[in-house]
C-alpha cells in the first residue's frame, strides 16, 4: 500500500468511511468499514494524520485512534461543507472532510477527555429535566385553571397545586381530574428529586476542578456556568483573544456589512447554545445587583452607565459578553478575578505566555 499522510474519516453508527491521500494530495485509498472493523484497521496502520467531523461519538474515537499513535483533528461540521462538491454521500463526506483539513485557516476542536464529557452530560441531563419540570409544571397549572384553581406564580408556589392534587378531602377538584394529574404531580415531585442529585454532582465536580474554582470568582458565574465553562473549554489557546471566544459563543453582534458601511444586528447566537443560555441567565442574576449601585468594581460601574441608555435585557446580554471574555482570560492566565482591574479581559496576552498554556 503507498505511504498515507493523511486520512479523512466520516463516521456514523455502523458504516464509516475512509478517504486517505498521500503527501502530494494523491487519492490512494477509498474504503467503507464497519464498526467492528475500525480498531483493526487503524491499529495496523503507520501514524498519520486523521480528521473527523466533530459529531456524536467523535470525541470517543479520537482517543481511541490516538492511542495507536495517529494525530487527530476534530473539524466543525459548518466548516467541512464549504469543501463538499456536489451530491452528498459517504464519500463524498470523508473527501471534504480530507480537504478541509490542509486548510492553513482551519479551526478544530480540542478532543475532551471523558471526565469532561462525563461533567458535560450532568449538564445535559439537567436541562433535560428542568425543560419536562416546566412542562409538567405548565400543564398542572393551565389545568387547574380550567376550574378557576390558580396560585401565584413561581416553580415554589406549585407545592400549593400539588398538595391540593393530593388531599382527597378538598371540594375544589374533582375526583375526575384528581386522578388525571396524580400522575402528573408524581412525575413532577421525582423530576425534582433527581434535578437535586444533579445539582450535587455538578458541585462536586465543580470543586474538584481548579479551573472551575477560578472562574467562580467572576460576577455572574456559579458552579453550574463555572463546570460548564471549564469542560467545554480545555484548551484557551485556541482562541487567540476574548473577543474571539466571546464571538465563538455568538455573544457578538451578527454582521450584513459592505460597500465599507458597517451593519451590525442582534446577536449571532452561533456556538455552544447551552453555554451562551448559562452566561445570560448569570448576567442577569448579576446585574440585579449591580443595578442596586452597592457593588463599586469597574464591571459593575460599566453596566450601570450603560442601563441608563439600553434596556435591562440588552445590557444583560452585553454584561454575559464580558462574562465570557473575563473568563477567557481567568482559564488562559491561569489566574482569578480581580475586580479592580478594567479593561484586562479584552487584551490579547503576551505570544510567549499563550504559548506555554498550549499542551
Amino acid at each position: 500500500m503507498p505511504e498515507i499522510v493523511t486520512i479523512g474519516l466520516d463516521i456514523a453508527k455502523n458504516v464509516f468511511q475512509v478517504h486517505a491521500v498521500d503527501r502530494s494530495g494523491r487519492i490512494v485509498l477509498r474504503k467503507a468499514l464497519r464498526r467492528s472493523q475500525i480498531q483493526s484497521f487503524f491499529s495496523a496502520l503507520p501514524p498519520c494524520l486523521i480528521e473527523m467531523e466533530a459529531c456524536a461519538t467523535a470525541h470517543h474515537w479520537a482517543r481511541t485512534l490516538m492511542a495507536f499513535g495517529h494525530a487527530v483533528r476534530l473539524i466543525p461540521p459548518a466548516y467541512v461543507k464549504p469543501y463538499l462538491r456536489r451530491q452528498k454521500n459517504d464519500a463524498a463526506d470523508a473527501a471534504a472532510i480530507c480537504e478541509a483539513v490542509t486548510r492553513p485557516s482551519m479551526r478544530f476542536v480540542p478532543v475532551k477527555s471523558p471526565q469532561q464529557q462525563s461533567t458535560l452530560m450532568l449538564h445535559g441531563a439537567r436541562d433535560l429535566l428542568t425543560g419536562q419540570r416546566t412542562a409538567l409544571i405548565n400543564a398542572l397549572r393551565g389545568h387547574c385553571a380550567e376550574l378557576g384553581i390558580v396560585v401565584a406564580q413561581g416553580a415554589r408556589n406549585t407545592r400549593q397545586l400539588i398538595a391540593l392534587i393530593h388531599d382527597d378531602t378538598s371540594p375544589d377538584l374533582p375526583v375526575t381530574a384528581r386522578i388525571a394529574l396524580q400522575p402528573l404531580a408524581a412525575m413532577l415531585i421525582g423530576i425534582e428529586a433527581q434535578i437535586a442529585k444533579l445539582d450535587k454532582a455538578i458541585l462536586a465536580a465543580h470543586r474538584s476542578n481548579p479551573v472551575s474554582l477560578r472562574l467562580a470568582t467572576i460576577p455572574g458565574i456559579g458552579p453550574i456556568v463555572a463546570s460548564c465553562l471549564s469542560a467545554s473549554v480545555p484548551d484557551a489557546g485556541l482562541f487567540q483573544g476574548s473577543r474571539e471566544f466571546a464571538a465563538y459563543l455568538g455573544l457578538v453582534p451578527r454582521q450584513h456589512s459592505t460597500g465599507g458601511k458597517a451593519r451590525l444586528g442582534s446577536i449571532s447566537k452561533m456556538g455552544n447554545r447551552h453555554l451562551r443560555k448559562l452566561l445570560v441567565v448569570g448576567a442577569h442574576a448579576a446585574l440585579y445587583s449591580m443595578k442596586s449601585g452597592k457593588t463599586r468594581t469597574a464591571l459593575a460601574e460599566g453596566a450601570r452607565s450603560l442601563l441608563a441608555k439600553k434596556s435591562f435585557k440588552v445590557v444583560a446580554v452585553a454584561l454575559a459578553n464580558k462574562m465570557a471574555r473575563i473568563a477567557w482570560a481567568v482559564i488562559a492566565r491561569s489566574t482569578a478575578y480581580e475586580p479592580g482591574s478594567t479593561g484586562a479581559a479584552g487584551r490579547r496576552p503576551h505570544r510567549r505566555r499563550a504559548q506555554t498554556i498550549r499542551p
